[in-house]
């Protein structure tokens, strides 16, 4: 009767340690999964970032340009 409670007993701790393995490789794998996607969502809002720079960067680019040519036609006006 021994011998059996014994096998049991390390039959439930084989299965619950195997049980656990399962859980915890499962929980890994959804916290890479989560990480990859809000890592990705931070790639988007970075890039959506740098895109509305680049934006706004050609946009006072041109107006600069625009004044220059201004100021320039402006003391061609003067010279003559």
């Amino acid at each position: 009767m021994k011998k059996v409670f014994l096998g049991f007993a390390a039959l439930a701790l084989v299965v619950s340690i195997s049980s656990c393995r399962e859980t915890t490789g499962d929980k890994a794998e959804e916290a890479v999964e989560a990480a990859a996607e809000d890592t990705e969502n931070n790639l988007e809002q970075a890039g959506d970032a740098i895109e509305a720079t680049a934006e706004e960067t050609e946009e006072a680019l041109e107006e600069a340009g625009e004044e220059i040519e201004e100021a320039v036609e402006d003391m061609d006006d003067d010279n003559n």
